[in-house]
């Protein structure tokens, strides 16, 4: 499973933030490894410089081998929390496709 982080041009792409994702991103992916073949995230802040909540956006796209990509987005006042939420959408999306598929 490869793992691509982008950043928008209002975040700051440091390497923890990247690290932390790509780590996170493993371990919590890991039981659809088989069936992940490329996993993006899109990490961007819609307030720009300005403070707001749930400003920080996370979009998590998976690509399935085989099939269309799932994409889910997350909103939250940090960009860890927002990955977090839309890892959480992600697996019960693929919960339900990968279900399907078995039937």
């Amino acid at each position: 499973m490869q793992i691509q982080v982008n950043t928008h041009k209002n975040v700051t792409g440091n390497e923890g933030l990247i690290a932390s994702s790509t780590s996170l991103i493993s371990e919590e992916l890991s039981r659809y490894r088989k069936q992940i073949t490329r996993v993006e995230v899109h990490f961007s802040d819609e307030d720009g410089n300005k403070e707001g909540l749930n400003d920080k956006r996370c979009m998590v796209e998976a690509r399935l081998a085989g099939m269309q990509p799932i994409a889910v987005t997350s909103h939250a006042n940090t960009h860890e929390q927002a990955l977090t939420g839309a890892i959480d959408k992600l697996k019960t999306s693929l919960e339900k496709i990968i279900g399907r598929l078995k039937d």
